[in-house]
């Protein structure tokens, strides 16, 4: 969800705790002004009081957090997120300057995920680029090190996913 939504959504809660607060308060206030004759020397004006100004205290905090996430909250573009469905495909000329500064197998492995448009199975990796499991895992964890690829666990096996 996005940031602004949300605060949207935090002063409507805000404002649906006021309410609340407001009708426990008159409740409250009826109870206490029927039951304690002694008036506002009654310690239960005091206690009414005390919790009524927490409450409206806590329903502020509330209330700012929400106009602060609607004024100043950063919106993210979606559209190259994986998520919303439009996926962007990797290109070799955008990674060229990285490709570069790599070893020759750093770079036989990266232009094996790019060519997967940057998501393929690590066993995949072993077959394709016909490196052994235990080389693979130490050049993808010189490439994760560079926050160059990420490895997350599926199953058996490890998807290995291009940052971008």
């Amino acid at each position: 969800m996005r940031n602004r939504n949300v605060g949207f959504l935090i002063v409507a809660i805000s404002a649906l705790i006021g309410f609340i607060i407001y009708s426990f308060n008159r409740a409250l206030t009826e109870i206490v002004s029927a039951s304690c004759s002694h008036g506002e020397s009654c310690p239960m004006w005091g206690t009414l009081n005390f919790q009524t100004n927490v409450s409206m205290a806590a329903m502020i905090f509330v209330a700012f957090i929400g106009v602060y996430l609607i004024v100043f909250g950063e919106e993210k573009p979606v559209s190259q997120s994986r998520s919303s469905g439009t996926v962007v495909k990797p290109k070799k000329k955008d990674y060229s300057q990285i490709l570069a500064d790599l070893d020759e197998e750093g770079r036989k492995v990266l232009n094996a995920i790019i060519d997967e448009d940057g998501t393929i199975f690590q066993s995949q990796l072993v077959e394709k680029t016909e490196l052994s499991k235990v080389k693979m895992t130490r050049i993808l964890d010189r490439l994760e090190g560079k926050g160059l690829v990420e490895r997350k666990r599926r199953g058996m096996t490890n998807v290995v996913i291009l940052k971008h």
